[in-house]
């Protein structure tokens, strides 16, 4: 498993293929292997389309049409070996005059190759007969949805398993991970170190492991300076964030076995879902990184407008790894 950290590649097609790739490097082939790929059919995300199908060479298709829309070409093998995708080129085909006693012509692809590397794959095209298939808005709201319901299920194996009340995350007790010990990284916008603390406080985390050794002079913390394509081994939510002690607080359910291997911190741009922020049950006051007086006029603000994050004033000094 690897971390993109967005529900969209549209910013970074090109690290998203090289996941891909990464992924799928792991297949043993002892098994079939089903790849479910994104909805995004429109412009780039078809010839991205075309590209992870030229790169995972699938031996079925099955495309479903759009209700009452009949703008994409079925993804013959035809289609997919002749049209070039965002970063691969199709067999443009190019016709020779073999002079020889019968006159007959052969053709052969432009760069001279064989034919025989068209894409042999069975193509399956689905048109669905229940209404309102393929709407689009509605798929976006509905996958926003079930997103929070897999973080918030996700998080619910931190409950005990007995059956009783749901106790809120404040009450449960964090893993104390030292700066020193993990590497931190931002995917999806380039944060100041000086404020890197304020965007990873309160934030979704992918709990990741590099093959690089973690090596900081002083007691941290370490930043990269690029997104790995590594494994991830689970999620997390740093908790807080103790500048004194230079401790990351991780409230996360992946078994200690797991989190031994753990040695980098990715923060995408995967939210909270509101309810784990303004539904803490049991605090008096003020609610944790939660408040409502917040300048929306700041850049980048839009997104997390009904988040309202608050986050805690101190001073940081950031080392460069």
């Amino acid at each position: 498993m690897v971390y993109y950290g967005q529900t969209s590649c549209e910013q970074d097609t090109e690290r998203y293929l090289d996941v891909v790739k990464y992924v799928f490097s792991s297949y043993k082939k002892e098994v079939p292997l089903i790849v479910n790929t994104m909805g995004w059919v429109k412009g780039e995300g078809l010839l991205l389309l075309l590209d992870i199908i030229r790169l995972l060479s699938p031996s079925h298709i099955v495309q479903m049409d759009v209700y009452d829309w009949k703008a994409m070409a079925p993804l013959t093998p035809e289609y997919v070996h002749l049209t070039s995708g965002l970063y691969t080129k199709g067999k443009q085909q190019a016709k020779r005059k073999q002079m020889g006693t019968s006159g007959a012509e052969d053709w052969k692809s432009s760069d001279g190759e064989a034919d025989a590397s068209a894409s042999e794959h069975k193509l399956l095209y689905v048109h669905p007969e229940f209404p309102r298939a393929g709407i689009a808005g509605e798929a976006r709201v509905h996958s926003s949805i079930l997103r929070d319901m897999a973080i918030l299920g996700y998080l619910g194996q931190l409950q005990t398993p007995d059956v009783g009340a749901v106790l809120p995350l404040h009450s449960l007790v964090p893993y104390q991970v030292p700066f020193s010990a993990v590497a931190l990284r931002v995917i999806h916008t380039d944060v100041a170190p000086t404020n890197i603390m304020y965007a990873v406080n309160a934030s979704w985390v992918g709990l990741c492991r590099i093959p690089d050794e973690i090596r900081c002079q002083t007691d941290g913390p370490v930043l990269l300076t690029q997104t790995p394509v590594c494994d991830c081994l689970g999620f997390g939510i740093v908790r807080g964030v103790d500048m004194e002690k230079k401790l990351y607080h991780i409230l996360t359910p992946v078994p200690p076995d797991s989190l031994r291997l753990v040695n980098c911190l990715l923060l995408g741009n995967i939210a909270v879902p509101n309810c784990v922020l303004v539904g803490q049950q049991g605090v008096e006051g003020e609610i944790p990184y939660v408040t409502s007086d917040y300048n929306y006029s700041i850049v980048g603000s839009g997104k997390l407008r009904k988040k309202h994050f608050k986050r805690r004033e101190y001073a940081l000094e950031c080392d460069h790894a």
